[in-house]
């Protein structure tokens, strides 16, 4: 597992680099706003710890940026900020989690796991829907080479439905591998967000089917993937 810290303050991104290497990650380290976006660029990681308040800019803006691009690395908020407002700010951006410093080593790698929880394929590859393409190593949709934005949730339950291209997958197994959650699945929500990306993929989202009943099948062309059960 590849992990990039983004943090200006060295002997703190010293201290994760060596812990997280004893823990048997591969860390990059960026100090600024304009080398995490060269780092994004160039390596294909499993989650970045990004820093708030960073030279060059904000995190929470650089975050924004990658969702607009469609690169959907998960991304773990780490900053002193810890109003209210700062942490909703850092997850509308689209960061998926947010940890307030300082924190104990333990809880941050609990929170990375936790991030990497989400099943992934044995082998990134494309996906062919259409006239799009799903960029399995960048996590992106792309339509003519250009990339349609999508939230983060919307990129996962995508990404799902293509890991299993042409077998059905029921509501249950959506809600369980893209909310992630104890409860019972609530089958609305997981209906709008099948209506947004079927907008999202324009003429292409016919290719999502509903199995009235059981779920939703994606028609697409995959690489030899193996299905998440």
């Amino acid at each position: 597992m590849k992990v990039l810290i983004v943090e200006d303050e060295r002997p703190a991104a010293n201290y994760l680099k060596k812990g997280l290497t004893e823990e048997g990650f591969a860390v990059d380290i960026a100090s600024t706003v304009s080398d995490a976006d060269d780092a994004i660029e160039i390596a294909n990681y499993d989650v970045v710890l990004l820093d708030v308040m960073l030279p060059g800019g904000s995190g929470v803006e650089l975050c924004r940026e990658w969702r607009q691009r469609g690169i959907m690395v998960p991304v773990l908020f780490t900053t002193a900020r810890d109003e209210l407002k700062d942490r909703v700010a850092g997850l509308d951006a689209g960061g998926d989690d947010y940890l307030i410093k300082p924190y104990s080593f333990d809880e941050l790698t609990a929170r990375i796991r936790a991030l990497l929880r989400r099943p992934r394929p044995a082998v990134a590859a494309d996906i062919s829907i259409g006239g799009h393409v799903l960029d399995m190593n960048r996590k992106r949709l792309l339509f003519n080479q250009t990339p349609v934005p999508l939230t983060a949730r919307e990129y996962q339950l995508l990404e799902y439905l293509a890991i299993n291209c042409g077998r059905l997958v029921s509501r249950t197994a959506l809600w369980e591998h893209v909310w992630e959650t104890g409860s019972e699945p609530d089958s609305n929500v997981v209906d709008v967000y099948i209506r947004y990306v079927r907008n999202k993929l324009g003429d292409d989202g016919k290719r999502i089917e509903t199995v009235r009943g059981r779920g939703y099948v994606l028609n697409c062309v995959s690489n030899s993937h193996e299905p998440y059960l």
